[in-house]
């Protein structure tokens, strides 16, 4: 399988700040994750957690660990999806990588999303975040939307 990777970036209109908050803040991630917050403390090596309510109680949708995070500037974590039927092991998590970079005030969020080659039914989970070429850029409008009403 060649190498896999899903690239998307968006400028957003908002200090970098705005956007970093869209990123990490519960009640803002709530606003373009399909209803889900994060749960972390935003630390190296700590779990991060996408959670909502479901069915009258909170479940785990989506869980990883923070690899690499530089406040305003980088925000790098895998995931894999608790649910599913795939072993919970290091092979079969993604990784995904926010980068802010550009004058604040007019910021370039770059999303990129790796790490499909290894992991368990790769091939698909690369088809269901590629989406036709669309990728992350959904995602990112949203968030685009978010940061901007947030400025």
């Amino acid at each position: 399988m060649e190498n896999l990777v899903v690239k998307n970036n968006i400028i957003i209109n908002a200090p970098a700040a705005a956007v970093w908050d869209a990123l990490i803040n519960p009640e803002q991630t709530k606003k373009y994750m399909f209803g889900c917050k994060t749960v972390s403390d935003w630390k190296v090596g700590s779990p991060l957690l996408w959670s909502a309510m479901y069915e009258g109680k909170e479940t785990v949708f989506v869980k990883g660990t923070i690899v690499d995070i530089v406040q305003q500037k980088l925000l790098k974590y895998t995931v894999i999806d608790p649910n599913a039927t795939m072993a919970d092991i290091p092979e079969n998590y993604l990784n995904v990588t926010y980068e802010l970079s550009g004058p604040d005030g007019e910021v370039n969020l770059t999303v990129t999303q790796d790490g499909f080659e290894g992991a368990a039914d790769g091939e698909k989970r690369y088809q269901d975040v590629y989406n036709n070429g669309d990728g992350w850029n959904p995602i990112l409008v949203q968030i685009k939307a978010v940061a901007e009403s947030g400025a």
